[in-house]
């Protein structure tokens, strides 16, 4: 049986959980503040150094060059404000993730603490229902970190897959730019 002290502890503990994870999610979202607000910073000088450069252009030759010009490194800012997006993210759930996991651990070792007491206290006979459910513990167990092994295998799969993809969104923007400057 619980004690009040015990009670207070894990209330206290969860208390403390939730104001770290609240944390960290401000953290997260201060970070996507920044980046945000320094791109838009980004973009309305580069939108008043685009403006002048059109405002200057005397022939459409110059306007399809300052086009071509303009395409590449649109595409790149974009890829890289994408990655940058995805990893405040990954860092914030990574954070998240290992205190759900360290609180998951605390949980499983009380609950198997719990489950000892219960057996040394079990009357006579029961043995064959207590391994049981030590088995079936140990099974749940063994699951969970299966299922968590094979979501960190996904979510690594995943991070490979957008690099490729915005690698390749960034060589096609170029190989445009390229033919476009050609064309010109």
């Amino acid at each position: 049986m619980l004690t009040a002290e015990q009670v207070f502890a894990a209330h206290k503990a969860n208390v403390e959980t939730l104001f770290g994870l609240t944390n960290k999610a401000f953290e997260g979202v201060e970070k996507l503040v920044e980046l945000n607000l320094q791109v838009a910073k980004t973009a309305l000088g580069e939108a008043a150094e685009t403006t002048t450069a059109a405002l200057s252009v005397k022939d459409a030759q110059e306007l399809l060059a300052l086009q071509s010009t303009l395409l590449q490194p649109s595409a790149e800012k974009a890829a890289s404000y994408s990655r940058h997006l995805y990893d405040i993210a990954a860092a914030t759930n990574a954070e998240v993730a290992k205190v759900a996991e360290a609180q998951l651990a605390d949980v499983q070792k009380k609950f198997a603490a719990v489950v000892d007491s219960a057996a040394k206290n079990a009357p006579a006979g029961t043995e064959s229902a207590v391994a049981l459910v030590k088995s079936a513990v140990a099974a749940a167990s063994n699951a969970f970190e299966s299922v968590q092994k094979a979501a960190k295998q996904a979510a690594d799969v995943a991070e490979a897959n957008f690099q490729t993809v915005t690698n390749s969104a960034v060589k096609a923007t170029q190989t445009a730019a390229r033919s476009a400057k050609r064309a010109s």
